[in-house]
């Protein structure tokens, strides 16, 4: 459905996307990962034709994507991190405004805004103003506004910022529910869990570059890291760390605020190993955690940095 090979874009000095190559299948849920900064954003304006870029191609649905390309933009919803949504219109003007920008018959038009009220859960607030909603109605508003003409691509960028829990499970289960009806999705989140929970395939960008794609599991298999342990102890010194850090399959080890994380490579019996250790030097620990590998995981070890907001 997507095809972006050796995209570069300047800002003047500064490059923002160093020679991105990406490919997107149609009926896929795909997990777009980077930190603040790492080109998500610039990406996607260029994808959408938004912004102009310096070098390299850009299909959608096998056609060059330009400004004036309308009949591929009439296919895409987009619904950004900023809630873009009129104060002054009620929620279902809101959301027949925003597929009036996409379909004229009127009686088709109403047809869908009450398929995205009742998609949304919004049928209770139909004629509230936004600024009664609370933060995750609020963002089921913004969903339904971009999503109403039933395009057959969504860009969905942070939408769970900031939610209740409720609200964060009734937009993930909704995205599911669109990629069920045939939409191709693009989602970016700083959430690990929901990337894990949605996405069947995963880019991980930095400095405007593909560093890894695959799935969760080809991610994983990626890394060094097999198993973190996580071990509450206390009075830790650090010839002990040290020591620690000579044990078979043992390749970082932390200590912070009585915490103490140790990072293995893949092999059995690790947990043993680090409870003997501690045990014959007579050492106190609290609660214990045995952890595989997380996409956190695959994103420290491959950027350096850990993926939070």
């Amino acid at each position: 459905m997507i095809h972006m090979e050796n995209l570069v874009k300047r800002y003047g000095s500064v490059v923002a996307l160093d020679h991105l190559s990406l490919d997107i299948e149609e009926g896929e849920v795909f997990g777009l990962l980077g930190p603040n900064g790492s080109g998500k954003t610039t990406a996607i304006g260029c994808l959408l034709a938004l912004l102009k870029y310096d070098k390299g191609t850009i299909t959608v649905l096998g056609k060059e994507m330009r400004p004036d390309s309308y009949d591929l933009k009439k296919d895409i919803g987009v619904v950004m991190q900023n809630v873009a949504v009129f104060e002054q219109m009620s929620v279902l003007e809101n959301i027949d405004y925003f597929c009036g920008l996409y379909v004229k018959d009127k009686t088709r038009r109403k047809e869908l805004v009450e398929e995205a009220i009742r998609f949304t859960g919004l049928e209770d607030y139909r004629k509230a103003r936004p600024k009664k909603l609370s933060g995750g109605l609020l963002r089921r508003l913004n969903i339904a506004c971009g999503i109403v003409h039933k395009p057959r691509l969504i860009i969905l960028d942070e939408p769970t910022v900031a939610v209740d829990p409720q609200s964060r499970n009734k937009i993930l289960e909704g995205i599911l529910e669109l990629n069920r009806q045939g939409s191709t999705i693009i989602y970016t989140s700083h959430y690990m869990e929901e990337v894990e929970q949605i996405c069947s395939r995963i880019a991980i960008i930095d400095h405007g570059r593909v560093l890894a794609t695959g799935t969760t599991e080809e991610l994983k298999n990626m890394i060094k890291t097999g198993e973190t342990i996580t071990i509450e102890a206390v009075a830790i010194e650090e010839r002990l760390i040290a020591e620690l850090c000579t044990l078979p399959h043992v390749f970082d080890v932390t200590y912070e605020e009585q915490v103490l994380k140790i990072r293995l490579s893949s092999a059995k019996h690790n947990l043993v190993r680090i409870l003997n250790f501690l045990t014959e030097r007579d050492i106190s620990f609290g609660r214990v955690f045995s952890e595989l590998p997380t996409l956190n995981d695959v994103f420290l070890e491959i950027t350096g940095k850990e993926l939070r907001d």
